[in-house]
This record gives C-alpha cells, structure tokens and sequence, in this order.
C-alpha cells in the first residue's frame, strides 16, 4: 500500500461582478452569524453562568433560517462551520487558560477580520463541474488552474484576499512522490546573519524580505493616514496597503518552498532546533527580524516537503547547541554578540553557527540510533 499525504490545492477564482456580490454577501452574513454566536455565549454566561455549546447553537440555525430568508440562502454547511469556529476559539481560549499563557477572551470580528467561509463536505454545496467551481446558490465560478488536484477532496474554503478571491481544496489521500534517495544527512541551524547554517558549513543567505520592504510599507501605511476616513481615496489606499502586505507575504512563502524543496532533494535526513519561537519573539530587539525570517512557516513547509518526498525531517533539543563544542564536547560559554567558535581545549576554530549545526546533526543520529535499538529491544 503506498503512503499518502494530506494536502491543500489553492487556486484563483475569476468571478464575474455579480457572483462577486453573492460571495460577499455570504462573507457579510457569517461574520454576523460569527458575531451573534459570540454574544449568546457571553450573555449566557454573564446573566446565568451557563455555558452554551456548539451543538446547542446548530440546534438554532434551522429557526433561524426559518426567520430569516437571507440565511436561508446559505448553505446550512457554511453556517455550521461558522458556529465551529466560533467553539474552537472558545476552545483554544480555555487551554491557553489551563496552561497558564496569556489568555486572550475570543473577540468579535469587524469588517475588516473575516475572510473566508467553508463547505465542510465537497460535493454538498462545493463541487468541481468542467473546470468550474459550482457552488450551491451562487452558480459557476471560473477558476484560473495552476495545476490539477489529487487525492480526493473533502473540504472546500472561499477565502477572499487583497487581489481578488481563492478557493482552496483540502485534499486526502494524496500519493507520496518519493525522490531519489542520495544517503546524507544534515543539521541545520536557523539564524538571522544567516537564514541557515547545514552541518557542512554551507549557509543559506537571509533575504531578509521584510527589511528590504519596510521603506515601501512605511509609505503606503502613512498614504493611508493621510485619506480622510471614510473616503473613497482611503479605501484605494487600504487596498494598495493590503497588496503591498501581501507581496512582501508572498515573497516569503516562495523563499522558503524554494529552499526547503533544496533541502529535500540533497538530504534523506534533516535535523533541526525544535525551538520555541513564541518566547524568542519577547526580544525586543530581534523581534522583528525573527518574524520577518519566519523560521515557523519554513520548518511547517520543510516537514510537508519531506513527508511528500518519502524523506526525514526530526526536531532535537536546542539547549547548548552553540555553546557546545562540537569538536570535544566541552561548553565554552559565549553571548550572542561572539559569532565564532574558538575552543580552548581541541583548538577547533569555525563559525558559531556552523558548530552548532553539526551539534545537531550529532545530536539527531544520537536520537535516531538509541530509539532503533529500544525499538529492536522492544520486539
């Protein structure tokens, strides 16, 4: 039995004008219904300390439509799934609580915060006809193909962005298209000098793409403050904001399939920090140019790249990764600002970075060799 994946296919939409208002109206009725949903459960709680459930919601919807024809001309699924939403932030809220973290209470959504609507079944609602994107009571809806979808699709999401509408298809059952195996392994260590350091030394130039665009967003976001609110120029300029966002975004996520599709070819193996980016954030100083690098997105696309491609990717601890010598083994302590590994017992003298990504690479075969043989064990 080959192995499969799961994997979404996203795809321009090419509305005419007509279908374009249908799409926002449906976007405008489920952020009311998102909106609406949010306030019972907060009324409830605050007037009788009850807590109200998803199911106890969806319970209500055929009332609703029964009450009010324009939700009557939603498909019941895209209601539902808003509902589902509106109990997974609920959700999330509660388990941020449990751990501890910075709770923060679901918020309503503002024109401006709701972006897509979902069929949760494809083929009720959501279906492919000739090319076309048939949806229940908006009719079909052209769709500019980059490539055909595989596997078989199960959900469907509308979303709309700054240069138009998407449809994405969330696709099982996907065929693994193994490449060929070369026998090496890596470590990698992320950075900011650089974006990355392998075991080999070799080292991945930080493009860093929010920097270089930083100057252009600065401009468009002051051409915004400028429009009077409420204008037609303001809403212009919101709009060139948006898709000046959204190139930088896009120049991004292109960076980092690139070289992760790089890292997949070359390496059977990859090994890299499993590091809590969360808590690196609360720098101040590095803040920004940790997000802007987006370690996050490409470890996330890395580990999908290699599971699609029949390869490896394992996180290991980062503790002392860099103060470690990966010559002898000895700790030689050193602060951020010292970028090269000088150690006083072995004399091993090479980049910081680089010491540190053959620490993980030591570290990832340590981890690999003892649980194979607690798995021989085992049987």
């Amino acid at each position: 039995m080959s192995e499969t994946v799961r994997k979404t296919y996203k795809e321009k939409l090419r509305p005419t004008p007509a279908q374009e208002r249908a799409l926002d109206n449906v976007l405008w009725r489920c952020r009311d219904l998102y909106n609406a949903a949010l306030e019972q459960r907060i009324t409830a709680w605050q007037r009788c300390h009850a807590s109200v459930s998803r199911f106890e919601q969806e319970a209500e919807l055929k009332a609703m439509r029964a009450a009010f024809p324009e939700y009557a001309a939603i498909h019941s699924h895209i209601l539902q799934d808003v509902l589902a939403r509106v109990d997974k932030t609920y959700q999330a809220f509660f388990r941020r609580v449990q751990r501890g973290e910075k709770a923060g209470f679901p918020r309503f959504k503002g024109r401006d915060r709701f972006h897509s609507f979902t069929f949760k079944e494809y083929g009720n609602g959501a279906r492919l006809d000739n090319g076309f994107l048939a949806l229940s009571k908006i009719g079909r809806i052209s769709v500019h193909w980059s490539r055909p979808i595989e596997g078989t699709p199960k959900t469907v999401t509308i979303s709309r962005e700054a240069d138009g509408w998407y449809v994405a298809f969330s696709c099982a059952d996907v065929p693994v298209q193994p490449l060929p195996l070369t026998g090496q392994e890596t470590g990698i260590d992320l950075g900011l000098e650089s974006f990355a350091t392998l075991a080999d030394g070799s080292q991945i130039a930080n493009p860093r793409i929010f920097r270089v665009a930083e100057m252009a967003l600065k401009r468009a976001q002051r051409r915004v403050s400028r429009r009077k609110k409420g204008s037609h120029r303001r809403r212009k300029a919101v709009v060139l904001l948006a898709k000046a966002h959204q190139h930088t975004r896009n120049q991004r996520h292109d960076f980092h399939h690139q070289e992760a599709r790089k890292l997949v070819r070359t390496y059977d193996v990859i090994y890299y920090e499993d590091l809590r980016v969360r808590n690196m954030v609360q720098n101040r100083s590095l803040a920004k140019s940790i997000s802007d690098a987006g370690w996050s997105a490409f470890l996330a696309i890395l580990t999908f790249k290699a599971a699609s491609a029949g390869k490896r990717v394992h996180a290991v601890n980062p503790a002392y990764t860099s103060q470690t010598c990966s010559g002898c083994g000895v700790i030689v302590a050193k602060g951020l600002s010292v970028r090269w590994h000088q150690c006083p017992d072995c004399a091993a003298s090479l980049h910081r970075d680089h010491n540190a990504a053959l620490n993980i690479l030591r570290l990832g075969q340590t981890q690999e060799s003892t649980v194979g043989r607690d798995t021989a064990f085992r049987r």
